[in-house]
């Protein structure tokens, strides 16, 4: 599946991303891409980005997709209708320990046979 997303290429602590067209299975950090579609740059006072609107959209008519910060950004820019996603990553639910609810209901259950005293035999 192609997606589109940004993908970093400044210097360490200068910041600015490509917006690229790429496999899904390629790693953000892989340097691989299909094509590149715009550029972003946060550092600067007006957060300069330079978006192909008309190949973005054409690429997602063909059904390319857009990661979430993407989105976003479409999104706040009026350039696609819809809502904004939750780009932050998402947290597991904690799970509780499958042997000590076991263990639980055990526990109001009869005790077993094996540890009743056993009868002594009549001499």
């Amino acid at each position: 599946m192609l997606m589109i997303r940004l993908q970093r290429v400044g210097r360490k602590h200068e910041p600015v991303f490509r917006l690229v067209l790429t496999d899904s299975k390629n790693s953000t950090k892989s340097g691989k891409y299909i094509e590149v579609l715009g550029s972003y740059d946060p550092r600067q006072d007006n957060k300069v980005e330079q978006f192909d609107l008309v190949k973005i959209k054409a690429h997602m008519s063909k059904g390319a997709k857009l990661s979430d910060t993407v989105h976003n950004f479409l999104v706040s820019r009026k350039a696609i209708e819809g809502k904004k996603r939750n780009a932050l990553p998402k947290k597991t639910p904690i799970k509780k320990d499958a042997p000590a609810e076991a263990a639980a209901p055990k526990a109001d259950a009869p005790a077993p046979a094996a540890e009743a005293p056993a009868p002594t035999p009549a001499a």
